[in-house]
């Protein structure tokens, strides 16, 4: 008896003990295929150094140091090339410089202009490392991708901010080809943190200092004419009476298009057609039902009195192209009639879209252009820039098709974004090197935004684009503006140069007070 109570006491007691065992075993093999689970689902969102996937988008975002060409086949050379340059640095010898751009564009427009840009600052790279007589600081070119609309322009920027204080040594920011509100964002904060900007193309008077005697984005220097000076070159160059003139415009218009239309609208004060409106999707790369509108427009256009001859429009290229398009198709056939609009207009040599039939049959196209490879050619003014300046950059492309400077691709230069980057490139370049005190390889930070008042006078950038002249806020004075005309084929072609001021700058160069 006392046996079997012991046996029955020994398997009571025991029971648990196993039960306990197969709790635990099971627990682990379950915490363990949980984490094999997440780990196999798990997606690596890295792209490349400096470069990752954002949750919930597919884009590459952030600052490139490699070769990394955001899965750009077109932009695949240049990359290369900036690598090899890149690589060719000895630690502690160069500072870096971010180019900021749409890097995952979609778009053939901006695409262009990307490719375009990273040409052009790569060569003014190149240069500066190669044929400035060895000075120093020597450049390092990284590339910033905001994203395709500069969604994820707060995560570059700060990726931007973070390699200021690390062995990157950043010390400016060019590019900020276009004026929206992402890029509005992001020159706000890199400026608010202390890192200079170098404007490339952009153009708006609401992305520059300067504006009601306020300074809101501290360190921003800029090589392209604000719109306001674009119109007021344009108007020198047409001579165009408010009484013979209308303007088109984008509601609710963004940065570019907005300061576009206030320029527009002082030089046609008087006009008895006033302003209309067109309204695009909040993507203007996107058709959207803005050829009706352009349409019912152009049928206003020729109920207007026949000494009416030109429209200011003031939108983006696509609409442009779409007014351009309906206004070929018009009912008043006879008459002629002449758009005026501001860089944009750059975009419509590239425009599979454009119907080249209305630019037969008495619409004429002319635009104020950022650069233009044949503005110093001929009958080129003594001031404002020159020929010799403009030929150090075809030398650079002439050498670029090949080892050791290329390959970099096929080249364009008549949409003028290659220029202009390579001007804002110099600039940068001038502003960190002339911010480097005597006896040491690195300047401070915060004094590269300090030498954009003093670029003026003999210490001015003699870009390719022309004389880089700035005023105290850091915008180019009596900067040089190309006005192009589009061919019968679509094609651009030079007009002549025309100038804010009425006439080129003096040859000190010197911004009034």
């Amino acid at each position: 008896m006392r046996r079997r109570l012991r046996e029955l006491f020994e398997e009571i007691r025991t029971i648990p003990v196993y039960r306990y065992t197969a709790l635990v075993l099971a627990a682990v093999l379950v915490a363990g295929l949980v984490v094999l689970v997440r780990t196999a689902l798990r997606e690596d969102r890295s792209c490349a150094a400096g470069v990752a996937r954002p949750e919930g988008s597919d884009e590459c975002v952030g600052v490139s140091t490699s070769g990394f060409d955001f899965g750009q086949r077109r932009l695949a050379d240049t990359v290369r090339a900036v690598a090899r340059e890149n690589a060719r640095l000895k630690a502690g010898t160069y500072v870096s410089v971010a180019l900021y751009e749409p890097f995952t564009a979609t778009d053939t427009d901006t695409l262009n202009d990307v490719q375009h840009e990273l040409q052009g600052a790569y060569l003014a790279q190149y240069a500066a490392n190669h044929d400035d007589n060895g000075e120093t600081p020597y450049i390092r070119l990284v590339l910033a991708n905001p994203g395709a609309t500069g969604s994820h322009w707060e995560r570059a920027v700060d990726r931007i901010v973070a390699m200021t204080t690390s062995s990157d040594r950043l010390r400016a920011v060019t590019g900020i080809g276009t004026s929206t509100d992402n890029n509005k964002k992001a020159v706000a904060k890199l400026t608010r943190l202390g890192v200079p900007v170098v404007g490339s193309s952009i153009t708006a008077d609401d992305l520059a200092n300067g504006q009601h005697g306020k300074d809101p984005y501290p360190g921003l220097a800029r090589v392209s004419p604000t719109n306001t000076d674009e119109a007021r070159a344009l108007t020198s160059f047409a001579k165009v009476a408010a009484d013979r003139a209308l303007l088109v415009y984008d509601k609710p218009g963004d940065p570019y298009t907005k300061t576009l239309q206030q320029a527009f609208t002082a030089l046609l004060k008087g006009s008895p057609y006033g302003s209309w409106p067109f309204t695009p999707p909040a993507d203007r790369s996107q058709e959207g039902s803005t050829p009706n509108t352009f349409r019912q427009i152009t049928d206003l256009v020729c109920d207007t009195d026949a000494k009416l001859d030109t429209v200011f429009f003031a939108g983006r290229h696509t609409q442009l192209r779409q007014f351009i398009n309906a206004l070929g198709r018009r009912g008043c056939q006879s008459r002629k009639f002449t758009v005026l609009s501001g860089d944009e207009g750059s975009y419509l040599t590239g425009d599979s879209r454009l119907d080249t039939s209305a630019l037969q049959h008495g619409v004429s196209v002319r635009y104020t252009a950022l650069a233009h490879p044949d503005a110093w050619l001929k009958n080129a003014p003594a001031t404002g820039g020159s020929a010799r300046d403009s030929a150090e950059l075809d030398r650079l492309l002439a050498a670029a098709k090949a080892a050791p400077v290329g390959p970099i691709g096929p080249v364009a230069l008549d949409d003028g974004q290659s220029i202009i980057a390579y001007d804002a490139m110099q600039l940068a370049v001038h502003g960190v090197r002339e911010a480097t005190p005597a006896q040491r390889k690195i300047p401070p930070l915060s004094d590269v935004g300090l030498q954009w008042p003093q670029v003026k006078g003999s210490l001015r950038v003699s870009g390719a684009s022309g004389w880089i002249c700035l005023d105290v806020h850091g915008n180019p004075y009596d900067k040089a503006v190309p006005i192009v005309e589009l061919t019968p084929k679509g094609t651009a072609r030079f007009v002549k140069l025309a100038w804010p001021e009425g006439r080129p700058p003096s040859k000190e160069c010197l911004p009034p007070a």
